[in-house]
Parts: structure tokens; sequence; C-alpha cells
């Protein structure tokens, strides 16, 4: 356990300081250091980009900024090589995974599509970790009325002797039925560092970001899309993230309920994800919901399964 333990730290470690030393995306400004918008969108653009845009839109606010767009690649030339040298987080993360998108958004020719189906085959690569995560959230179901009675026994005593034989019985229980206590959490913070790389990916690419899908603008936060004549469909994408978001925190905490802090972390996890959304590019938004939707079918299909059932 200890050992797991170290290393799940040490991911999440690596991946925060991948990502806060390496490149980033730029929000393209004026002279002023005022954002800069697409005027038929009201969307800020990225300074940044990794290919030409093609809307014309588009293209006059970089000129307006004498941003050289001309040495760019077209972006259905574009390739993991292209550009400058950024840092290992674009060149691990970014680019490769905006080349795949234009790659699969050209066949499909959506690349909404092709960022749920990218999404998709990512979940179903991680789905062996994933899988033993969902697997034990039910096992904690099981060993719950244990840790209830553990905690009702020294509840109320806070010395120093009573705290330490409650975690040594709680340690007891957790090593009786193999679970690692914050396997749950750490999950969920691993998909951060994932929601980045598909946001820089986004808002760097204009063949992505100038996309529609269900009348979406994909570069289109929700926050301006409320003012556009398809507002409806932008307030049904955050109700999905609201509510496919809260299921899937709330899945994955499931047998958390001694623990007030693990109790509360769905709903702070949701309540951030969605203020998140109101601002992010639609297209983050149809990723999250895919993945979300993902994690829910998961978690039923392990509920069900005999697994559970053999632990322990």
């Amino acid at each position: 356990m200890k050992k797991s333990k170290y290393r799940n730290k040490i991911i999440v470690i690596f991946l925060l300081v991948l990502m806060l030393t390496t490149g980033c995306t730029k929000t393209l400004v004026d002279k002023k250091n005022n954002p800069v918008k697409n005027e038929s969108t009201g969307q800020n653009l990225t300074e940044n980009i990794l290919c030409k845009p093609t809307d014309k839109s588009t293209i006059k606010a970089y000129e307006k900024t004498k941003v050289n767009i001309e040495k760019l690649p077209n972006c259905d030339e574009f390739k993991v090589t292209s550009g400058e040298y950024e840092g290992l987080w674009t060149s691990i993360f970014v680019k490769p995974l905006a080349f795949l998108i234009l790659i699969l958004g050209k066949l499909l020719k959506n690349y909404a599509l092709s960022i749920i189906i990218i999404s998709l085959i990512i979940r179903f690569i991680a789905y062996p970790v994933t899988k033993k995560t969902a697997i034990q959230s039910e096992i904690i179901k099981k060993a719950q009325p244990e840790i209830n009675r553990i905690q009702k026994k020294y509840e109320g005593k806070q010395d120093q002797e009573s705290m330490i034989r409650q975690n040594q019985e709680l340690m007891a229980v957790y090593k009786k039925y193999n679970i690692s206590p914050l396997s749950g959490c750490l999950f969920s913070m691993l998909q951060l560092p994932l929601l980045l790389a598909f946001f820089e990916a986004v808002q760097r690419t204009p063949a992505i970001f100038e996309d529609y899908f269900l009348k979406l603008q994909l570069g289109t936060t929700p926050m301006i899309g409320f003012t556009s004549s398809a507002w409806y469909i932008y307030i049904i994408l955050v109700l999905l993230i609201a509510f496919t978001t809260f299921y899937s925190f709330k899945m994955n905490m499931a047998g958390t309920s001694g623990n007030v802090n693990m109790q509360t972390m769905p709903i702070m996890m949701s309540v951030m994800i969605i203020v998140m959304s109101l601002f992010m590019p639609s297209a983050l938004g149809i990723y999250w919901v895919t993945s979300n939707v993902f994690t829910i079918v998961q978690n039923i299909l392990v509920k069900r399964s005999k697994e559970v059932y053999g632990k322990a």
C-alpha cells in the first residue's frame, strides 16, 4: 500500500511540474493589452496557434495584431513536428493530441466527433486502471460498516493515544479489504492534466475551434453562447456537464460516508467543473461529458460484476 501511495503522489507531482514549466496557451491581445475576440463568435483568440485559420474574421483579427500566421502550416497539413520546440508538455501531449483530432476529424468531416472518439479510445486504454478504482469503490461499501463502527467507537476522543488507536484499527480494515483510501480522489486528480491537454489542443488549433457541432461553435464558451441564437444548445451542454460530473464523482466516491471531507468532495469537484465549463470552449465540454458517460457506464458494469464479490 505504501509503495502504491508514494507512486501515485510522484505521478501527480510530475504531471503538475510538467504543465507548469513548459509551453502553454497565450491569449491574443491588442495594443491596449485587451483580449482580441473573433468578431463573429465573440471567442477570445489564442496567439500561439499551431496552424493557419481559414475563417475570414479570425484571419482579420490576427492581421490587426500583426501576428505572422503565414509561416504556419495549413491545419490539414499539420504534423507533430510542425513549429518550434516549446517544451515537453506541448511536445508529448498537446501537439500529438491536436494531430490526432485533426486526422480523425478530417476523415469524419467533424472535429467534435473526432474528440468524442479519441476520448473513448483514451478511456478504453485506461480501462484496466479505472476499473480497479471502480471495483475498490464497491469494496469500500462492504468495509463501511466496520469503518463506521471504529469511528463511532472513538467519536469525541481527541487525545493522541485514542487517535493513534483509531488510525491503527482503520488501517487494519483497509489492509483486510486491500483498500487505498485516496484512490477515488487520485483518479479525479489524474483527469485534470488530460483536461488541460484537450483545452490547449482545441484553443491552439483553428480548424477545431472554428468548427460546429449541433449548432455548438466548438471554440465558443457557454457564457458567450448563451447570447447567441443557439443559446438553448449551450444550456443543454452545461446541464449535461453538471449531471454527468456530479454522478460520476459520486459513484467514484461511493462508500466514504464516514468521512465528511470525502462526502462533500463530489459536490465541491462538481461545482468547480461546472463553473469552469462556463468559460471553457464547447469542445472541451463535449470531451468532459463523453469521459463522464464512460465512467458512469463502467461503474454500473463493475457494480454488477462478480469481481467485486470475489474480493476480501
